[in-house]
């Protein structure tokens, strides 16, 4: 991934924000830090809901970072679900630069801090989920492909399948990309996750077209997969386009994961 990690095509690909923790106003709220590397952290905000909840560990989209998702919050804890909200590098109150490489990279850190970042929380984690937006597709596929034991679900929301053809269109030069191969596999990876499955994705999303959220989920091998198909929804309005058919898709998802635990019990 080094030449992805080179200072003009981080400058196309991240669009960080500063956020403090401590901000948010609404009750149960928790903020912390994850070290991932010496003197590196990532912030996270977690909306804790019951202790036997589903967590949705969450990685968000590229200008977004994890305090906007005070507006969302109470959607996921009415889908029946905790919120686990990690920022990239550079990203709210998290250190560093941003760079692809750590978007792998820090997916083990993240992981192997999370029991305790729960614990602390009083939530069991026993149902954990990992979802991906967009940008947010790469740590969460690779999350799921590294680790498939922690979690019982994946979801992605308007992930894409190859690396290339975004960087195209994001305006990477062509002579840039000739003969590089894909950097990230989020289509390989994901051919290799059994795990159950909710892709959504918006019908009109000109960056990261629907064929990506089709191919992802063409390619998983999971024997519970389903798609949301969003018509008249683009990349970042899927919320506005059709909430109530979002958040019943991530609802009716998670309720069926509960079997899936007691089998495994």
């Amino acid at each position: 991934m080094g030449l992805l990690d080179n200072p003009l095509l981080q400058s196309i690909l991240f669009y960080p924000r500063a956020a403090q923790p401590g901000s948010s106003r609404l009750p149960g709220v928790q903020d912390g830090t994850i070290p991932v590397e010496d003197g590196i952290v990532l912030g996270y905000r977690l909306y804790a809901h019951t202790a036997g909840a589903p967590v949705i560990l969450y990685f968000h989209g590229n200008g977004e970072i994890a305090s906007d998702h005070d507006y969302y919050a109470g959607e996921y804890q009415l889908a029946g679900a905790s919120l686990l909200v990690v920022d990239y590098r550079g990203y709210g109150w998290s250190t560093g630069q941003p760079k692809v490489s750590a978007l792998v990279a820090d997916v083990d850190p993240v992981l192997t801090a999370l029991p305790e970042v729960l614990a602390q929380a009083g939530l069991s984690g026993e149902v954990l989920v990992v979802m991906g937006r967009s940008l947010g597709s790469v740590p969460a596929i690779q999350a799921a492909y590294a680790s498939p034991e922690r979690f019982k679900g994946l979801i992605i929301e308007s992930g894409f399948a190859h690396t290339i053809p975004l960087l195209a269109r994001l305006g990477v030069p062509a002579e840039v990309l000739a003969g590089l191969p894909d950097p990230i596999g989020n289509a390989r990876k994901i051919a290799e996750i059994g795990l159950p499955l909710l892709v959504i994705h918006g019908e009109r999303d000109s960056l990261i077209p629907v064929a990506n959220g089709q191919a992802l989920h063409d390619a998983s091998p999971a024997a519970d997969k389903r798609i949301l198909r969003i018509p008249g929804a683009g990349h970042n309005d899927l919320l506005m386009a059709d909430p109530d058919g979002y958040f019943a898709a991530i609802a009716q998802f998670l309720s069926e994961l509960a079997p899936h635990t007691e089998e495994d019990a």
